[in-house]
């Protein structure tokens, strides 16, 4: 592993629904400190599966599960991963349920024993980071659906997490937000793994690119194979994509 910290060890995972055949079948998977990795795949084809056997938001037919050096098997395990690594829903209406925005970020922080004051003082801070400022009283069900994903972005940063995974995480957002979003993610200095449909977001974000292929993940390669770049033209900037990885259908 060289000299980076693991973060998260996947050995010989299997996972089934009822009835059906493994979606990940003896699957391994090593997240170190400091990665940027996309994760792309047909749909179906076990990704978000995948995050939340992570996350223990699902449990493994078989297989080990390690975080941060230690096995990881029971609730309390968990839960003491989720305070660590920050994990992005595809849909904010699975993350979001308080009824101000500011109560919603401000929850994590009151979770982990922080004072009112403090919880709020850190929900401003993100939310300014964010660009975001003056959200903070907004009815969280009221907002479009864009802004529901920064918010529950927000939610995650405010954490200050040792990882993330995101699923989806630009679902829904106007190109102006997702460049706010590519800038932020490249100014972090923590690891992450991004699922995403959007090869010109993962070539920007990422550094190399994983896949899932018959219940398992294989190694693309750098996230130059993407071969994403931006035209400018006259009435605007459009996105040119260029699809040479093969793994992709």
């Amino acid at each position: 592993m060289g000299k980076h910290s693991v973060i998260i060890q996947l050995e010989n995972i299997v996972f089934s629904y009822a009835g059906r055949k493994p979606v990940l079948d003896d699957l391994s998977f090593t997240l170190e400190e400091g990665a940027k990795l996309g994760l792309i795949g047909h749909n179906g084809s076990g990704k978000t599966t995948l995050l939340h056997i992570i996350m223990g938001l699902l449990k493994p037919t078989s297989g080990t599960i390690r975080a941060f050096g230690k096995p990881v098997e029971t609730k309390k395990d968990f839960l003491d991963v989720r305070r660590k690594i920050g994990f992005l829903f595809q849909d904010a209406d699975d993350q979001l349920f308080c009824p101000t925005v500011l109560e919603d970020i401000a929850f994590g922080p009151l979770n982990l024993g922080k004072s009112p004051k403090e919880a709020r003082k850190m929900a401003m801070e993100i939310l300014e980071r964010l660009n975001l400022k003056g959200f903070e009283d907004r009815v969280t069900h009221k907002l479009s659906g864009g802004e529901k994903k920064l918010v529950a972005l927000a939610t995650v940063l405010v954490m200050a997490p040792k990882a993330l995974i995101l699923d989806e995480p630009t679902t829904g957002l106007d190109e102006d937000t997702n460049i706010r979003i590519i800038n932020l993610l490249n100014s972090l200095d923590i690891g992450y793994i991004i699922v995403s449909h959007e090869y010109d977001f993962l070539a920007r974000t990422t550094h190399d690119i994983y896949s899932v292929q018959n219940g398992q993940i294989v190694y693309n390669g750098d996230s130059s194979a993407l071969h994403s770049h931006y035209h400018r033209h006259a009435i605007g900037k459009f996105r040119h994509r260029h699809e040479t990885l093969s793994s992709q259908t």
